[in-house]
């Protein structure tokens, strides 16, 4: 009786610890779920620590263990593709102007850290080419055209820079491109089929329709809308229609473990630390 009584429990071992993908019986029942990992995106870097869009503010970023930098792209006046957000200079430089009348020598001259904080004082503006040169392997890059209909030729632009340093290839490159803009995004998909992209969506108390995600997905691989439109409906919904979805600009905790917990695929976040998948 006790050989007997020992296989049965040497049975309920084996079938406990080893079936596969961490099955246990529990009440009867076998349990698969595991939390999904959402990536953790910095917002123009890790910029809750660091003046935006700058390289202080992307290796930030990188040493808080974000798996992708978000980045925004325009033009100067000579065709220069520079890292920044605001359509002029006037609110991250010591300087004023619209970006796209300014030249490439003008806008490397300005100061784009000490709005930040004196410890950044000299930070400049960089190029899409040299965040590319120095996180490309580091990080994965996720790129923001913004304004495109200021830019001629911005899409291809961005491409030509992505192409001379190989980073176009398919599964080999952790690149995506993204924009409010969505007739861009068509264009770029065009010009780049191999290089997936994503349509931002500024918040609408109307939501997304099922029409608009069927448009979306005859050329993007991405649905990011402000986070404030995203709930477990619309997530299902966006995978539905074989997407995925990064919602943004988070920047509190609560935000953060909301999203956490409707297990979203990235979140685009200020501070990389409040996106913790091992909570």
């Amino acid at each position: 009786m006790k050989k007997y009584l020992s296989s049965i429990l040497t049975a309920a071992l084996f079938f406990t610890v080893f079936l596969p993908g961490g099955m246990a019986l529990a009440d009867g029942e076998i349990s698969t779920k595991t939390k999904k990992q959402t990536l953790n995106i910095a917002h123009r870097g890790a910029s809750g620590y660091a003046p935006e869009n700058t390289l202080a503010a992307f290796e930030k970023a990188v040493d808080m263990k974000a798996e992708m930098i978000e980045l925004d792209v325009q033009m100067s006046k000579d065709g220069e593709l520079v890292v920044i957000h605001d359509t002029t200079v006037d609110r991250t430089t010591d300087g004023t102007g619209a970006v796209k009348d300014l030249t490439y020598e003008e806008i490397a001259e300005l100061d784009a850290g000490s709005f930040f904080s004196e410890e950044f004082v000299g930070e400049k503006i960089p190029t899409l080419g040299e965040v590319l040169d120095q996180f490309r392997g580091r990080t994965g890059i996720l790129i923001e055209i913004k304004s495109p209909y200021l830019y001629p030729e911005i899409e291809q632009k961005v491409a030509d820079e992505l192409i001379s340093r190989n980073m176009d290839k398919p599964n080999n490159n952790k690149i995506i491109v993204q924009s409010f803009d969505h007739q861009s995004m068509k264009t770029f998909q065009s010009i780049l089929p191999s290089v997936p992209v994503g349509v931002l969506l500024s918040y609408s108390p109307d939501g997304i329709s099922d029409a608009q995600l069927a448009d979306f997905a005859r050329y993007a691989e991405y649905v990011n809308p402000n986070k404030d439109m995203m709930d477990a409906d619309l997530l299902e919904r966006i995978h539905e229609f074989g997407m995925k979805s990064h919602p943004w600009t988070v920047r509190d905790q609560e935000s953060a473990d909301f999203l956490l917990e409707l297990e979203v695929d990235g979140i685009i976040t200020d501070y990389p630390d409040y996106v913790d998948p091992h909570k």
